[in-house]
């Protein structure tokens, strides 16, 4: 501001004593005419001047490039350097905005979850690769769309309608067909002034885990509460009736068959709990496959002696290769035995008279080991074997509680393979028998060196 006055009154003065010189001074009124003249000119000279550097900056600030600033002074040369400190400011926190932004969408697209914005008119601004999927939405086809036009489902249509509701819905998603449900969540947020925020979830697992859980409570409730009814009916009659010591203890035989099953039920539900619950073995412990073999064929032999009341005998052969008789298997000898002898005892109870099953061991060529459990029983039609392994799942309920199973001991099975790093193969011929393989990885058995 100060060089600026002090411009014009240098340049006044300089016109002022110029117009005097050129003027002359013939009289006092010509010599302070010529001053005036002189001081006007300079002054329109410094105007003029003043006006060009100002129409150079204002012209700058039309084009916004900050690289074609003007070089002036003055107050002019002021207001160009802090208009262009301004200017860059600006655009350093447009750029720092900017990558914000990105930074944030970059992250709602890396979300599990589903995102759609949308406008007052409930057309699609922006959404997500996650909700695109789930929804059916194409993103650059589909933006400026509005939502209702492109998610058909009436459930999503009638919660999109309710403009009162904030819970969420759960509708069926884009990829959902008979055999493979896909379930999707959809929560509405408003936001702004009419906008609205969309979070979609997929719940197919939470749902499918919910149906689970009731499932299996429901399960265990119906298991536990046949063998309660048969005890307390025969509790009562022991209590109200007069019998004779030949029927108390047919009675009381009996009640000691239900309260073992219960047990027995208790005793898988605890052993699949923990199985779930507890981290998958080491392999320092080892147990010896012939020993594995020996016992489980004692214990089918008990077994079908005591389901067999006939004459003809089931044929249980049991055998190793030659080349495995000093194998052992990594991992947890309880969990192993119990897997082995779940199929075995299967075999035994699903098995007629007459029956044949036999268990093989045998090392197959890429180093897995297998143990074979096949029967001549009845068989398994093909819809039953996918579910054959999950809790309380039976081909025919009425006969397996005839045979004392109680659901859960091929997902004893799954389990423990699945501990084991190995799998459970089953096939069956309805008619023609079955034939379940466990097998184990290479890591989970060697050649024992003793």
């Amino acid at each position: 501001m100060f060089w600026r006055f002090f411009s014009l009154l240098t340049l006044l003065a300089f016109g002022a004593a110029l117009g005097y010189f050129w003027g002359g001074a013939k009289s006092a009124l010509a010599a302070w005419a010529s001053l005036l003249s002189g001081s006007l000119l300079a002054g329109l000279l410094w105007w003029v001047l003043d006006a060009l550097r100002g129409f150079r900056v204002v012209s700058w600030l039309r084009q916004g490039d900050l690289n074609s600033a003007p070089q002036t002074i003055g107050l002019w040369g002021e207001v160009v350097d802090r208009t262009r400190r301004l200017l860059r400011d600006r655009e350093r926190a447009l750029v720092l905005s900017d990558q914000r932004l990105k930074d944030f969408l970059l992250a709602i697209q890396a979300s599990p979850n589903g995102v759609v914005l949308l406008d007052i008119q409930s057309q699609i601004e922006w959404c997500n690769q996650t909700a695109a999927k789930q929804l059916g939405i194409n993103i650059e086809r589909d933006l400026m769309q509005r939502i209702g036009n492109l998610v058909r489902d009436p459930m999503f249509m009638a919660y999109m309608n309710d403009l009162e509701t904030t819970d969420s819905v759960v509708m069926a998603g884009r990829d959902d067909r008979e055999g493979h449900p896909v379930r999707i969540s959809v929560q509405r947020h408003r936001y702004g002034e009419g906008k609205q925020l969309l979070i979609t979830r997929d719940v197919t697992a939470l749902e499918q885990a919910e149906a689970m859980r009731r499932d299996f409570v429901a399960n265990v409730s119906h298991e536990i509460r046949t063998p309660l009814t048969v005890l307390s009916g025969f509790v009562e009659t022991l209590q109200s009736l007069p019998l004779s010591a030949q029927e108390q203890r047919r009675y009381l035989g009996l009640m000691a068959m239900q309260a073992h099953r219960m047990q027995s039920l208790v005793e898988d539900l605890l052993t699949l709990s923990r199985l779930e619950g507890s981290p998958s073995p080491g392999y320092q412990a080892s147990l010896s496959l012939s020993y594995l073999m020996s016992a489980c064929q004692q214990e089918a032999q008990a077994l079908s002696d005591l389901l067999d009341a006939n004459d003809t005998r089931q044929s249980l052969t049991f055998s190793v290769d030659l080349n495995l008789s000093d194998a052992v298997l990594l991992g947890e000898p309880r969990e192993l035995q119990s897997a082995l002898s779940n199929l075995v005892s299967n075999a035994v109870r699903y098995t007629p008279s007459g029956g044949r099953i036999s268990v093989t061991a045998q090392a197959q060529s890429d180093g897995r080991l297998e143990l074979k459990v096949q029967d001549s029983g009845p068989g398994i039609a093909a819809e039953h074997l996918p579910r054959l392994t999950e809790r309380f799942y039976r081909v025919d309920r009425s006969r397996s509680r005839e045979s004392g199973g109680t659901g859960l001991g091929l997902a004893i099975v799954k389990h423990v393979l699945q501990r084991h790093d190995g799998q459970l193969l089953i096939q069956s011929v309805l008619g023609q028998g079955s034939c379940f393989t466990l097998t184990l990885p290479p890591a989970r058995w060697r050649q024992s060196k003793d």
